[in-house]
């Protein structure tokens, strides 16, 4: 279950899950086995997602091999978006903000520029970008969608005269 797997410090959900403190993010932060089973579980929904993790160190992902069925999937059900969200935010939580910024990419590519994930596309810019913790890497995905929304002057999700003179 996605919400057990990755825990965050605010309520969730499910109510009876109690939010995480501080020290308990630190504990697991200290514990390679901690971390290696929390690389595991977000290997495991990514392919749950149609998504794979490339490569470990830099967090690149590509779509996988049954990403068609997967992506009809993610289409579907608009509770995934909630779900994606935790995954987000706990990678933040873990010390994966790299992560946060090649997942958060990888949804604005395939709803902005691919297009394959429609009903994903709302969810990708009021919530996945907002959970990116690092401000500059926010700040240029903010700027990458604006380049591949359309129409661009429906984008809403920053100030367009500070976009156009974004470098």
């Amino acid at each position: 279950f996605p919400f057990r797997l990755f825990p965050l410090r605010e309520h969730g959900m499910n109510l009876r899950a109690k939010p995480l403190t501080c020290q308990e993010i630190q504990a697991f932060k200290k514990s390679k086995e901690v971390m290696q089973r929390f690389i595991r579980a977000y290997q495991l929904m990514l392919r749950f997602y149609g998504i794979i993790l490339v490569n470990e160190e830099t967090g690149e992902l590509k779509r996988a091999e049954n990403w068609a069925e997967r992506f009809q999937n993610l289409n579907r059900f608009s509770h995934n978006n909630l779900r994606i969200t935790r995954i987000l935010k706990c990678l933040g939580e873990m010390g994966y903000e790299h992560y946060q910024v090649h997942l958060v990419k990888f949804f604005l590519t395939e709803t902005l520029v691919k297009e394959t994930l429609p009903n994903v596309k709302r969810s990708a810019l009021d919530y996945f970008l907002f959970t990116v913790r690092s401000k500059r890497k926010r700040r240029e995905l903010v700027h990458y969608a604006w380049q591949h929304f359309r129409p661009r002057g429906s984008f809403a999700w920053g100030p367009h005269d500070k976009l156009l003179k974004y470098r």
